[in-house]
């Protein structure tokens, strides 16, 4: 099999993302047969067809949406390439560094992190996009090649998906997760009960909820409480939640990090030795866990999380 050039990976890539030959060309320019023939070539190469042609677009069949993936992470490894070759024998890191995060981590784990990054190597320019752990979730993104590294919700089992409040992402902790990705382990924290100040029986309460809460590793405690109720109200996000527990409009179940913006018009109450414990991690490639930024990164959010 012929290898693929990196002008054949661009466009796949390109066509996976503008949905269509023709988007993909304009983006790169070039004509939508010129789009055309590189990808039959590619299918060819492959031996596998890698799109579905239609009259709303092009979508990548599985084969395809494996090819991309690994075409975005082969073209993301030419681009780290030429950053880590100039800094090296200088001990400079620089260049773009792309991150995945879900909401309370993005906004109390990463920015001191980042904050030390950047004082150590100016160089380094990060691009943060804010995931909601949903699916494939950060991990997901890192899987696509569009992360760098991800920060994601991670659990011992190796079980992913949601529990009573909905479908959250969660992979394995761990060596290996799908798709061949790296975990490691930052923290643990352990989840509360959350309730209007003051409130005389919290747990007669509707409970509050969003989907992205009680994963995979949370289930079977969550199950075994009987005096928790079927959610009644299901919000955008824990900040929403954390919000509407402050008004009085029911109780919630949330972890240590969202708990970072709770007001005075909330109390927090331990679930005890036996509650819930989830785990914060980052999640990485093969590839990119070697290159001097994420391993920058990696060391710095170690640090932040003690």
């Amino acid at each position: 099999m012929a290898d693929l050039s990196p002008q054949e990976l661009r466009v796949l890539a390109a066509v996976a993302d503008a949905g269509g030959f023709s988007a993909a060309g304009a983006a790169l320019g070039l004509t939508q047969s010129a789009v055309s023939h590189s990808v039959r070539g590619s299918e060819a190469k492959v031996g596998a067809v890698l799109f579905e042609r239609g009259r709303g677009g092009a979508s990548p069949t599985p084969a395809g949406e494996r090819a991309v993936a690994l075409a975005r992470r082969i073209l993301r490894m030419y681009e780290v390439l030429g950053a880590e070759a100039r800094g090296a024998g200088r001990d400079t890191v620089a260049g773009v560094l792309r991150i995945a995060a879900f909401r309370s981590a993005a906004l109390h784990l990463l920015p001191p992190a980042l904050e030390r990054l950047t004082a150590r190597h100016p160089g380094i320019r990060p691009e943060v996009r804010v995931v909601r752990e949903l699916g494939a979730g950060t991990a997901g993104e890192v899987a696509a090649g569009r992360a760098d590294l991800g920060i994601a919700t991670l659990n011992a089992t190796g079980a992913t998906g949601g529990g009573a409040g909905g479908a959250g992402g969660s992979v394995p902790a761990g060596a290996a997760a799908p798709g061949r990705l790296l975990t490691g382990v930052l923290r643990e924290e352990a989840y509360a009960l959350v309730h209007p100040a003051g409130h005389p029986d919290p747990r007669a309460l509707p409970l509050l909820d969003w989907d992205e809460n009680c994963g995979s590793y949370t289930r079977d405690w969550w199950r075994a409480q009987d005096w928790i109720p079927r959610a009644t109200v299901k919000a955008e996000d824990d900040g929403m939640v954390l919000t509407m527990v402050g008004r009085g409009l029911g109780m919630a179940i949330l972890p240590e990090l969202s708990l970072r913006e709770a007001t005075d018009a909330v109390d927090i109450t331990g679930l005890g030795p036996s509650g819930p414990v989830r785990r914060v991690g980052y999640v990485t490639t093969p590839e990119s866990v070697s290159t001097l930024a994420v391993r920058a990164l990696i060391r710095e959010l170690r640090s932040e999380a003690g």
